[in-house]
């Protein structure tokens, strides 16, 4: 016990005593939110040049609603009202005359303008969107721009236009304008949980409000986190135990250390890194909500079951990739094995939105309780707010423990055999009859 206490030691150290540690365990939050944190150092980053957009109205009921949206919208968004500092671009309606007579014409000439420099976009409007019947490019609304698909003038154009048409066709419909706003009151629908029975007093509680940061955000967070620390811990054991075999190191090692313990010693080193990490993260995590006044969205009954399953996890794929390492004997081999010795960690990140969606399917039942997707997809099954059967995650630990050990097992006669075999590119036949052998 004590010489894999050493190698543990030896593994660890080897990792987080390096600078390339502590500059992974910096950027990995980065790289999980990184876009989310991007967009909040760079919200007031936004290019404040005024737009012209020309407008051919073949309606002529539109433009000059438009150009007092515009006035109105220019007046309230375009500056800071505190500090008076211009923190939107100006919109600038350019109403022009559309020509029948050769309208494609008239649509090149502003598409070289817009190319030029000159424009920002043009807008088209149909003949007939007061009432929208009839061939359909009589009633079609096109906004020409360079990147015309995520322009944030087309949304302003889509959200201004659009209501406007509504209450003008009610208008024409007889009702009363007044009431325009009452028809066209949209109502949200709340997102509600379930009633329950208080345990203690017997009084029926009302149903919590539910939002999508709890349904989605909490299962997403710890599921790329699991991730990320399975290939952390358990991804490099496949190309160190390679270069150990090839540089001659695992047999000097082998002197003194039984080949077991030396795959236990490499496992539950990569298996410590990722520990040490988790805890930072997930302490650090709590400690950020808490501060800023989210402590509600931490679930702190799926803490640990994280833990059992990242430890089960990163044993299962660390043995695994701790094995095939020890048949290899170049790059290329070790190469080649890593994606199909990954698969357990890579095919939930295919399917997990879907489960994430329905989490009490029997497509998400059945595949959570298959024992090398179970950590990852019984997670984020147990952490979905619908809540699952509570028998699930317990029948679903007793397979992964079954499997898991079933995987050390055959691991451990593999790598007994692989460390010391050299020459030739390793083969399943040979693997199987190693596990088979021993």
């Amino acid at each position: 016990m004590r010489r894999v206490f050493r190698m543990v030691k030896r593994e660890y150290l080897a990792s987080v005593k390096t600078k390339a540690f502590i500059i992974m365990l910096v950027l990995m939050p980065v790289l999980m939110g990184g876009s989310g944190i991007a967009m909040y150092l760079l919200r007031g980053q936004v290019d404040t040049t005024d737009k012209q957009v020309t407008v051919l109205d073949r309606s002529g009921i539109v433009a000059d609603m438009l150009l007092k949206a515009v006035e109105e919208r220019n007046k309230s968004a375009v500056y800071d009202k505190k500090t008076g500092k211009k923190i939107q671009p100006a919109y600038i309606i350019d109403i022009v005359k559309p020509d029948e007579k050769d309208p494609q014409a008239q649509r090149l000439r502003l598409s070289d303008r817009i190319r030029l420099g000159e424009l920002h976009g043009f807008l088209e409007i149909g003949s007939n969107v007061r009432h929208p019947k009839g061939e359909q490019s009589t009633f079609s609304i096109k906004y020409h721009a360079k990147n015309a698909a995520v322009d944030n003038i087309r949304n302003w154009l889509n959200n201004t236009i659009n209501p406007y048409l509504r209450k003008v066709r009610i208008k024409d419909a007889g009702v009363d304008e007044s009431k325009a706003d009452e028809i066209m009151a949209w109502l949200q629908v709340e997102a509600m949980g379930l009633v329950s029975v208080d345990e203690e007093t017997g009084e029926i509680k009302e149903a919590k409000r539910t939002s999508e940061a709890e349904a989605f955000l909490v299962p997403v967070i710890l599921f790329f986190l699991m991730f990320m620390l399975v290939m952390m811990g358990a991804m490099p054991l496949l190309q160190t135990t390679m270069e150990e075999k090839t540089q001659r190191i695992a047999e000097v090692l082998l002197g003194c250390l039984k080949p077991h313990e030396f795959m236990a010693g490499k496992v539950i080193g990569g298996l410590a890194v990722s520990l040490t990490v988790a805890f930072i993260y997930i302490i650090g995590g709590i400690y950020f909500l808490g501060k800023v006044g989210l402590k509600d969205f931490i679930p702190f009954y799926i803490i640990p079951w994280f833990f059992i399953f990242l430890v089960l996890e990163i044993i299962m794929l660390g043995s695994l990739l701790a094995a095939l390492g020890s048949a290899c004997n170049d790059p290329k081999d070790a190469q080649n094995l890593t994606f199909p010795a990954m698969i357990p960690v890579f095919f939930p990140m295919f399917i997990f939105m879907p489960i994430l969606q329905e989490p009490t399917s029997s497509f998400a039942t059945w595949l959570s309780l298959f024992p090398p997707f179970t950590p990852m997809l019984m997670l984020i099954r147990k952490a979905a707010p619908v809540g699952i059967p509570a028998w699930q995650p317990w029948v679903g630990l007793v397979g992964v423990v079954l499997f898991t050990a079933f995987v050390v097992w055959v691991g451990g006669r593999i790598f007994r055999i692989g460390i010391l075999m050299q020459g030739g590119a390793p083969k399943l036949s040979n693997m199987i009859k190693w596990a088979i052998r021993g």
